[in-house]
């Protein structure tokens, strides 16, 4: 397999991760990161292949302006992948830090739109906070 193999969904300024986990916390951070993609935020982007080491999903995210990681539960599975992959200029947010526990906080528009806005306020604060 080839080593140059390249991402076809090219870079964004603002580039958004879900830890997108099998809990209903999992879910609020996948959905938060589509509705911030659909609002206009930025551009949700694949941490699979970041894990994976995937050539052209690292370079476009080693070049992105800024990058929102949401985890939803305090493994922080989309902090970790990021920080494993050597990628360290990123800006968090943990949905613990705003009320809502892995198998405690149903799947609601409500949640949704909370997610989303923390991952708003954290893009908009000064310096990326890891």
């Amino acid at each position: 397999m080839s080593e140059n193999i390249h991402c076809a969904c090219g870079a964004a300024p603002t580039l958004i991760f879900a830890c997108s986990g099998s809990s209903d916390v999992g879910e609020i951070a996948d959905r938060a990161a589509r509705k911030l993609m659909r609002d206009g935020a930025g551009r949700m982007y694949c941490l699979a292949g970041v894990g994976g080491r995937v050539s052209g999903i690292l370079l476009s995210t080693q070049a992105a302006e800024s990058i929102l990681a949401i985890d939803g539960c305090p493994l922080v599975c989309a902090k970790h992948t990021l920080e494993k992959a050597g990628i360290a200029r990123f800006r968090h947010v943990q949905l613990g830090e705003i009320g809502m526990a892995k198998g405690k906080s149903p799947v609601s528009e409500d949640r949704i739109a909370q997610a989303a806005a923390a991952g708003l306020a954290a893009l908009g604060n000064g310096e990326p906070r890891t």
